[in-house]
Order: structure tokens, then sequence, then C-alpha cells
């Protein structure tokens, strides 16, 4: 079984964009955002996803994740068929120990959302804590991608 296990964390700062080693524009929209199974449609730059991820487990750490490559021209065409609002964002990759965490910097009407993920092989496992590195958020809902297209950060 495909195994998602990550932890998320709100960004204090800016000074993580300092540390990036790369940045890419991301568009994603959900074909289906039913807690036991989301659907979701992902074009990052000139590559495209169509994933599949389960219910999280009770800590919000782990979940079965299902990810393909599609064309990009596929991801346009199923971004048709999306709910709700695609989500916008930069993505940055930062190099921290052995990790790298994606850093989220949302646009449009999530603007002012900057989240951090770290994916882990178990999860328990250590990691280095960066000073740009904020509150946790694994397993908080209302952050997922899914909750933020249909009730963007705009609106709390």
């Amino acid at each position: 079984m495909n195994l998602e296990i990550e932890r998320k964390f709100l960004v204090k700062n800016d000074s993580f964009k300092l540390k990036a080693f790369e940045k890419k524009y991301l568009k994603q929209g959900f074909l289906n955002s039913d807690k036991d199974r989301t659907v979701r449609v992902r074009v990052l730059e000139d590559t495209a996803f169509l994933t599949i991820k389960g219910r999280s487990n009770t800590a919000g750490t782990t979940r079965f994740e299902w990810e393909k490559e599609i064309s990009v021209e596929d991801a346009q065409e199923l971004m048709l068929l999306t709910e709700e609002k695609a989500i916008e964002k930069y993505r940055y990759f930062i190099q921290e120990g052995k990790h790298v965490f994606e850093v989220d910097e949302f646009l449009g009407e999530n603007a002012g959302l900057i989240v951090a993920e770290i994916e882990l092989s178990k999860e328990d496992e250590c990691f280095l804590i960066p000073d740009w590195l904020g509150k946790e958020i694994t397993g908080d809902v209302q952050y997922y991608n899914s909750s933020l297209s249909k009730s963007p950060f705009c609106t709390w």
C-alpha cells in the first residue's frame, strides 16, 4: 500500500525564501473532496499529476496516496471538471538536514497563508526544526487544500 506520512506547520516569516533551492508555480483542483477519497488534479509548471488520497489516521500524519503523472493537456481538461475553485500557490523547496521541506505560499483567496510540510519515512522520525517554522497544524482539516478550495483563508 502506498502511504504518505507528513507533518504540516504554519510558517512564521518569509526568511525560508533565502534558503530555497527551487520555486515552482502550482495549480490544483479537486475532482472529489470527500474525506474518504480525495481526487486531485495538479499542474506543477510543465508536469501534471492525478492523485487519490484516502482518509488520514487519527493523528493526521498518515494516509493512503496514489499518484500518477499525466499530460499537462489532460490535466487542463480535468481542471474544467473540478469542484469549487482551484488552489494556486508557489511551492518552495528547502533542504534542512536530510529532509526537504515544501513550503506553499498561497495565492488568490488564500493569499497570506504559508504552510510548510515535510514527508517522513515513519511517524516518529526526527527532523531539524528551522527557525522559520511555526505552529504545527498536522491533521487540522481547515488547512487541507481540499478545504481551502471551499473555504478560502480570506473568509476565516
